[in-house]
């Protein structure tokens, strides 16, 4: 009996034991898991809260780091805006004329000589060409010029008589300058070396014409009985003329126009017959965005005779071949 109380109160007092082991270990789990909540509640925010401040450090940095991109840097790119055309443009030709035929006659004191050249006549007699024309202008206003020259020298030698019993020589020597400066005003479009079909310009203009001549012949005649005889006459004049003219150009194609330009100056002012003029139609063709190779027809008259001035006058009337290069800008 006393062995089985004994037993029972050992029993006892391991089931309090097991209780009270039991009861601290739950106390335990619960303040484990109440640290577990409060660390949790405790570290989130302070993880946010680092997270924010790495987030904003990041953002500050990216807006201090200076921009590498050109696309960027440039900024946003600027509204299109159509390209302001220049109010100034101009052209400028180089040309040659090769007349194929000339013809015209000069009076030196009394002393008349006539002549009639075809272009191989006129090759050999020349000594020295140069001519350039241009214009500039503002808007539609413009400032034309036409400046060439021409130096000539051609002599010939014959027999003459009913047995030929004479030798005959003659020289005839010209220096020519015709320099014109006008105003203009463009009806139509700039000129260009390309245009749209149906693209023109009319060009009227009116300025002076100043004309330099310079004329002198010689004739000799030998006999065979040593007879001879000689006469050397020289004239030379510088004048000026009212011009008045036109000048127009009609496109084709983009690259091909049909030009013409003609013009008259003198009108009897400086003296009893006083008169040029100038007529000329031709093809036009781009051989770059500005520039033309032209090709003309053109016919030049000039004639001038003084009563007064010892009865002095010349004439010549030449027409041919133009061939150019034109540049615009």
């Amino acid at each position: 009996m006393d062995i089985s109380q004994a037993r029972l109160r050992q029993m006892a007092t391991n089931s309090a034991t097991k209780s009270v082991l039991l009861g601290m270990a739950k106390n335990r789990l619960r303040s484990v898991q109440r640290v577990a909540t409060s660390c949790r509640l405790l570290v989130h925010p302070a993880l946010s809260l680092l997270l924010l401040l790495a987030v904003q450090q990041g953002a500050k940095a990216e807006q201090q780091q200076p921009i590498n991109s050109p696309e960027l840097a440039a900024g946003p790119s600027p509204a299109p805006t159509a390209a302001t055309e220049s109010l100034w443009s101009g052209t400028l030709e180089l040309y040659g004329f090769a007349p194929l035929r000339s013809t015209g006659s000069t009076t030196i004191n009394g002393l008349t000589a006539n002549y009639d050249l075809s272009f191989s006549d006129v090759l050999p007699s020349l000594q020295f060409a140069a001519a350039a024309r241009g214009r500039i202008e503002y808007d539609r206003t413009g400032l034309l010029t036409d400046l060439s020259y021409v130096s000539l020298a051609n002599s010939a030698a014959t027999l003459v008589g009913k047995r030929d019993q004479f030798n005959a020589n003659a020289g005839l020597n010209q220096q020519q300058g015709i320099y014109d400066v006008a105003l203009s005003y463009r009806l139509g479009a700039k000129e260009s070396a390309i245009g749209k079909p149906g693209q023109f310009s009319v060009i009227p203009y009116a300025g002076v014409r100043i004309i330099n001549m310079k004329l002198g012949f010689d004739l000799s005649l030998e006999g065979s009985k040593n007879q001879a005889f000689s006469a050397s006459r020289n004239y030379g004049l510088t004048w000026a003329q009212p011009l008045i003219g036109t000048q127009a150009s009609l496109f084709l194609s983009p690259k091909l126009r049909v030009f013409a330009r003609g013009d008259i100056g003198g009108f009897g002012l400086s003296g009893d017959k006083d008169l040029s003029g100038n007529a000329q139609v031709g093809l036009g063709y781009a051989i770059g965005n500005n520039t033309d190779l032209n090709l003309s027809w053109r016919y030049l008259g000039i004639a001038y005779g003084d009563a007064a001035n010892r009865g002095n006058s010349f004439s010549t009337y030449q027409n041919g071949v133009e061939l150019g290069v034109k540049f615009f800008f």
